[in-house]
């Protein structure tokens, strides 16, 4: 059996001598691995599908159950994002994400389109990018962020103010004192990231603290690359 797919390369190992099994997101079938076969020799006609952050639309070959990559048209493939080393792990963050929260055979569009997106943002150094990649791919497993108000008074909270990790929300702090602290930078920008208000450079590094947290908490799967990315810029910033 022959498919398509409109697919996101999110990781790729090596398979032998010349070959790669690659794990692709798409919208329709969620995750999909497929092996590629000869694109580790040099002049490979289909090299540039199984390099980091590839978007485009392959062409499967399906036999028991196994996938093989027969053709590939190229979308983009943000070489912007390996000629820097920060946004090299930014788009890193991206694909591990979507790796950790897409299974197989799910539908995946809301993700997908998210996650190219988010590879188009970094390219142009957008700040926001990785935030809003971020609540978009909580939001799509399940877990979104609450940031229009406190959830007990209905107050956009300010000052001193308090996070549920179980809620996903922000409380004023005389509301949820129990709750963890957290900073009004980190709220601002949060709600920067979704149209509102603006963000400074601490705040943004604070925010990726805490959805890293959060991610871990709910989905139960750490973020090396995040972390990575966090020590590169962390003279713009202090922990959340």
């Amino acid at each position: 059996m022959e498919f398509k797919a409109d697919a996101l390369l999110l990781r790729a190992v090596d398979y032998g001598e010349n070959d790669k099994i690659v794990t692709l997101l798409t919208a329709d079938r969620g995750k999909i691995s497929a092996s590629l076969k000869g694109v580790k020799k040099a002049g490979a006609k289909l090299r540039f599908a199984a390099q980091p952050f590839c978007f485009a639309e392959y062409v499967f070959a399906s036999r028991a159950n196994r996938n093989t990559v027969t053709s590939a048209s190229l979308y983009d493939g943000f070489y912007a994002l390996c000629e820097d080393v920060e946004r090299y792990y930014a788009a890193a963050v991206v694909a591990d994400v979507c790796d950790k929260v897409a299974l197989e055979g799910m539908q995946a569009g809301p993700l997908l389109v998210a996650a190219v997106s988010a590879l188009e943002a970094l390219c142009s150094d957008e700040p926001l990018a990785l935030v809003s990649f971020l609540l978009s791919a909580l939001a799509f497993a399940g877990y979104p962020v609450e940031t229009d108000a406190c959830l007990v008074c209905g107050e956009v909270p300010s000052g001193r103010m308090r996070f549920s990790f179980g809620d996903g929300a922000f409380f004023c702090d005389a509301c949820y004192p129990d709750a963890t602290p957290a900073s009004e930078s980190t709220f601002r920008a949060l709600r920067a990231a979704k149209g509102t208000g603006e963000a400074t450079p601490d705040g943004i590094v604070r925010a990726l603290r805490l959805l890293g947290a959060y991610f871990g908490r709910q989905v139960g799967a750490e973020l090396p690359a995040l972390a990575e990315y966090l020590r590169l810029v962390r003279g713009q910033g202090e922990t959340a």
